[in-house]
């Protein structure tokens, strides 16, 4: 009991700690020392503002969701680059209304920011009952196939990932 008060959110000290060490591209001894404690005592000093309990459910899925965020994100960094330098009549610019099935605050958050890495859309509103997400798409041929795709893609494995404790 004592470890859980000392590090409330263990995967976030550990997110921390390694994205410590690879901003400053170190493995001295100092920047690892000063990265654990900043990485225990962020969690620790934050816990009190967290909605709920994370439950990090199936690691797989999240290593696998990353995977495929990181591919749509360099798929998508093409197709923009495509869309931008032809034509503009070409567009479709498009605003979309997602209903969400995820509950979780932290699911519903990393599916927003997920979105707008994504190169062409970009989360634009939450409804204060946070059931549903506006999202603008810079080319949006089909509105229904876009939500289809972003709730296959992106929503279901973070709602497989994240439940509430």
């Amino acid at each position: 009991m004592m470890l859980k008060k000392l590090f409330p959110h263990p995967i976030l000290m550990l997110v921390l700690w390694a994205t410590w060490l690879l901003l400053h591209n170190s493995l001295a001894p100092g920047h690892i020392v000063l990265g654990f404690i900043l990485a225990t005592f962020i969690p620790w000093l934050t816990s009190g503002f967290w909605p709920e309990k994370i439950c990090l459910q199936k690691p797989l899925t999240l290593f696998k969701f990353l995977g495929v965020v990181l591919w749509d994100m360099l798929v998508a960094n093409f197709t923009v680059a495509k869309l931008i330098l032809g034509k503009n009549e070409h567009l479709q610019p498009s605003f979309i209304c997602i209903e969400l099935d995820i509950t979780s605050p932290v699911g519903i958050s990393l599916l927003a920011n997920t979105i707008s890495l994504t190169p062409g859309t970009v989360s634009c509103d939450l409804s204060a009952d946070h059931r549903q997400l506006l999202v603008h798409g810079l080319h949006i041929k089909d509105a229904q196939a876009t939500i289809n795709e972003i709730k296959k893609r992106y929503e279901k494995p973070l709602m497989e990932v994240f439940t509430s404790c």
